[in-house]
Formats: structure tokens, C-alpha cells, sequence
């Protein structure tokens, strides 16, 4: 019984990372959101979802040197963000490729979840140091506007049922 919920623990401890890496940002098209305009909503009741934090920069009147600037700060993070995500994906392969029947299943997933946890407070890290560099490129003006976007954001994930984000 205590096997299972080691398993299970190590099971939800994975996915949780998956979903915690998944709702991330991807740095590698943020770039591209911040200084392209945003596509229309699709038709229907909910509009644009996708897009993440970044996509409200497009909405904050950057200058060109503001863009340039932003996107040579995405420039440089890329190459670090992309190992990460693909240190994750090889990480997750690895307990997917793995039979729940094999003996060492438990020992394999509580391996993977740690190291998932690992590469995902890594990713965070680097999402939070990016986030304080633009946050460094924009006036005090547009700072504001961003935070008041940023909350608008929030209340409406609350109003369609999602957590809030910590």
C-alpha cells in the first residue's frame, strides 16, 4: 500500500511539473508576441487565451529601441530556455518509456519527479530574471499599465475557474 503511494505521489509530483513547466511562457516566441501585434480572437465566447504574460507587452505602445531591447533580452535567454525545455521533455520521455510493471518504476518515477521539480524551479528562475530585465526596460508609465493588465489577466483566469497563479 505505502509502494502505491510513493508511486502515485512521484506520479502527481511529475505531472505537476509538467503542468507547471506547460503553463510557462515560451520565451522562444515571446519575442516575436512583444513586438508583432496580437492576432484577433478567434471566434467564440472566450477569445485569445494563448499568449502568456508577454503578449500584454504588444499591448504597452513600445518604442522600437524598447523592442530591440526586448527582444535582444529574449535573444540572449533563448538558448538557456530551450535546454531546459528539452532536459524536461527528455526527463518526462524517460518515465514515459518506463512500464509501471518494472521493478524499479517507483524508484525511476521519484527520480523523474525530482528532477523535474529541479529543471522546473530552474525554468522559473530564468522566467523571473527575464521578466525583471524588460520590466527594467519600460517607463514608470507603462509599468503601471502592465500591472493593471496583469491583473485584468488574472481576474478574468479567475472568473473562467482557474486558480489563481501565486
Amino acid at each position: 500500500m505505502k509502494s502505491i503511494r510513493n508511486v502515485l505521489t512521484a506520479t502527481l509530483l511529475a505531472a505537476g511539473a509538467v503542468l507547471t513547466a506547460a503553463t510557462g511562457v515560451s520565451v522562444a516566441t515571446a519575442a516575436e508576441e512583444a513586438t508583432a501585434t496580437p492576432p484577433p480572437p478567434p471566434p467564440g465566447p472566450h477569445g485569445w487565451h494563448h499568449g502568456g504574460p508577454w503578449h500584454l507587452l504588444s499591448k504597452l505602445d513600445l518604442t522600437a529601441a524598447q523592442k530591440a531591447q526586448i527582444k535582444g533580452i529574449m535573444t540572449t535567454a533563448r538558448p538557456e530556455m530551450q535546454s531546459l525545455r528539452e532536459q524536461m521533455r527528455a526527463n518526462s520521455l524517460k518515465l514515459e518509456q518506463t512500464k509501471p510493471t518494472d521493478a524499479n518504476y517507483a524508484s525511476i518515477a521519484a527520480a523523474v519527479s525530482q528532477t523535474h521539480g529541479s529543471l522546473s524551479a530552474q525554468m522559473m528562475s530564468q522566467h523571473s530574471d527575464i521578466r525583471a530585465q524588460i520590466f527594467k526596460v519600460l517607463t514608470p508609465a507603462q509599468q503601471a499599465q502592465l500591472a493593471t493588465l496583469e491583473a485584468e489577466r488574472q481576474a478574468q483566469r479567475e472568473a473562467h475557474g482557474h486558480t489563481p497563479n501565486p
